[in-house]
């Protein structure tokens, strides 16, 4: 018989080229020691807790629990996130939260909401690349900028809204922020900069994209007030149960005004976010000790970051600066100018440490001096080794480089 050799096929033009890199593809070798691994650290799954909690959503609910709506618990979980959300200013009822695979769907549909072909998006430099992926696809486009010590320079987007706004060119549909602990900067936008943004957002018309994924894991201090709490018409909240339950139970939410959720929900076609896994998280929340399984989960994460921020202050000195961030996973390097992190990539990998490279973060050809190491899914001893290991493929570059072999 002769083989059929099928024809070329053309895909969609609007398909990334590649797909956005994430924890998954980031070492691909399995005694490397992950500190690109943006990922929670097993030790905070409440795995014992999790069992019992599936089995109440089988047990108490029946198989209701596994028809399309669910049974209670998609219900009880919007109320829960809209009561936990009070902690951060946010004032709402369950009209205003949607149930989401995980916040990297809320993104996608949020896209899908508010953008047409060439509608502008504006973010951060650096930032999430999972993001970028998303608004890429919805064929956006992108214009990014700096960010600080104190989150996004908002000054230099008010200077670019005036420009647009006196030349008429376009407005952005939506900016895109992570005010929280950023990934990968690891920065909190400040109280100032936040009211700054909310009121550009009512004057100039468009949304601001709130992604508030790590807000939970403050390692000092309370929240500071969300960007929603300043312009609740024109912010969209995401968060989610993956950095403080589990990431495999793939859930997330969005908040925003009734219409706008309505608008979101339209994708879903009548079906709703993984309504067992809804069940067991609900069945969760009723009796688990949520505030101290909270608190163990920062104070892992806070030890972890002291261990990282002292092996780096002892394998590399003053030949990296970085922010010490007060939450979440990330920590941000910045090297000299001439230093392209991404050369020394696959030999720290090699030698058994994976990190990601800056200009993974940025929609510009820019970055190249940066590197994201995480400090959430490794232990204590990974971690100073990982660094020991990084700082050793770092070195090799410089020598390397000094010597023209790179």
């Amino acid at each position: 018989m002769t083989a059929i050799i099928p024809q070329d096929f053309s895909f969609a033009q609007r398909l990334p080229a590649l797909p956005p890199l994430g924890a998954a593809q980031a070492a691909s070798q399995a005694n490397s020691i992950p500190l690109s691994f943006g990922a929670p650290h097993s030790d905070t799954f409440p795995y014992e807790a999790l069992k019992e909690a599936a089995a109440q959503a089988i047990i108490s609910q029946g198989r209701n629990a596994l028809q399309y709506a669910g049974a209670g618990g998609p219900s009880a979980l919007l109320q829960w996130v809209a009561n936990r959300s009070a902690r951060r200013s946010i004032d709402v009822d369950a009209s205003h939260v949607l149930l989401t695979y995980g916040s990297q769907q809320a993104i996608d549909y949020v896209a899908r909401a508010l953008l047409n072909p060439g509608d502008h998006v504006w973010l951060e430099a650096p930032t999430y690349f999972g993001a970028v992926s998303t608004f890429r696809t919805a064929e956006a486009v992108l214009t990014s900028f700096p960010i600080d010590a104190d989150g996004l320079l908002v000054d230099e987007v008010e200077q670019a809204l005036e420009q647009a706004a006196k030349n008429g060119s376009p407005i952005p549909k939506f900016i895109y922020v992570m005010p929280n602990f950023h990934n990968p900067g690891g920065v909190t936008l400040s109280l100032e900069r936040r009211k700054q943004l909310a009121a550009l957002a009512y004057q100039y018309n468009f949304f601001i994209l709130e992604d508030d994924a790590y807000t939970e894991l403050s390692f000092e201090g309370d929240p500071l007030p969300s960007l929603y709490s300043f312009a609740p018409l024109r912010v969209i909240h995401l968060s989610t149960f993956s950095k403080i339950v589990a990431p495999g139970i793939r859930l997330g939410w969005a908040i925003a005004a009734p219409d706008v959720i309505a608008r979101i929900n339209v994708f879903f076609q009548g079906s709703k976010a993984s309504v067992f896994s809804q069940e067991i998280v609900a069945q969760l929340l009723q009796s688990f000790p949520f505030e101290e399984h909270l608190e163990r989960s920062i104070s892992l994460y806070r030890n972890n970051r002291d261990a990282m921020v002292a092996a780096l202050a002892h394998y590399l000195g003053n030949d990296v600066s970085y922010h010490v961030p007060k939450g979440g996973f990330f920590i941000w390097l910045t090297f000299p100018p001439h230093i392209d992190t991404s050369k020394f990539v696959a030999d720290a990998n090699a030698s058994g440490v994976s990190f990601i490279d800056g200009k993974q973060f940025f929609v510009k050809p820019e970055g190249h001096r940066h590197a994201r190491l995480s400090f959430s899914y490794c232990n204590e001893e990974d971690i100073v080794r990982g660094v020991e290991l990084f700082a050793k493929a770092y070195y090799d570059y410089i020598k390397n480089s000094k010597n023209g072999s790179v």
